[in-house]
């Protein structure tokens, strides 16, 4: 069964005001989606993927470009380089999701330069897919709905993280303030 994973391009609390400081409103939002259990999951199952991180690295790239194909362009480098520098990225912040206030910084940096690679908000969910499907493969008995829940909820808060920023960094650059 292929996952569907929604993400939305707002991920507030409804009774949270528009216009706030996104690590404020992000850091009790994520307290309220992911549990410290489902934190642990996250950490001990991406523990288990790190010594085939090339391998789980280049199966994520082959599903992301199946999935999306107009997304081959966008990578001009080496994609072993990028593999490694996924998992970097990935490890960094799944050691840091018990600590909002390192991981929103860094997710939103990552959002403004992926704008200028050309990263559409639609391609998130089909990064959010790629990652869920190479995780299942990876992981196999061990990434059970549990795990999968946990990964799902941690990719959400961050690709909404993302896209806000994506957004502010387009507006930005357009001229136009938000």
């Amino acid at each position: 069964m292929t996952p569907t994973l929604l993400v939305s391009a707002s991920i507030r609390p409804a009774h949270a005001p528009r216009r706030v400081n996104p690590t404020i409103s992000f850091k009790r939002y994520f307290r309220i989606m992911m549990t410290s259990d489902q934190i642990e999951l996250v950490q001990e199952s991406f523990a288990h993927v790190l010594p085939s991180a090339a391998g789980a690295a280049h199966a994520f790239y082959e599903r992301l470009f199946t999935l999306a194909p107009e997304t081959r362009a966008m990578f001009r480098g080496d994609i072993d380089d990028q593999g490694r520098k996924l998992f970097i990225t990935l490890a960094a912040v799944v050691d840091a999701l018990d600590q909002l206030d390192r991981v929103v910084p860094v997710a939103r940096a990552l959002a403004i330069r992926h704008v200028g690679y050309g990263v559409e908000e639609r391609h998130y969910a089909i990064v959010g897919a790629a990652l869920i499907e190479t995780l299942r493969e990876a992981l196999g008995a061990r990434f059970d709905s549990a795990t999968e829940a946990a990964w799902a909820s941690a990719y959400a808060i961050l690709s909404g993280v993302m896209m806000m920023a994506a957004k502010e960094a387009a507006s930005i650059k357009q001229g136009v303030t938000a």
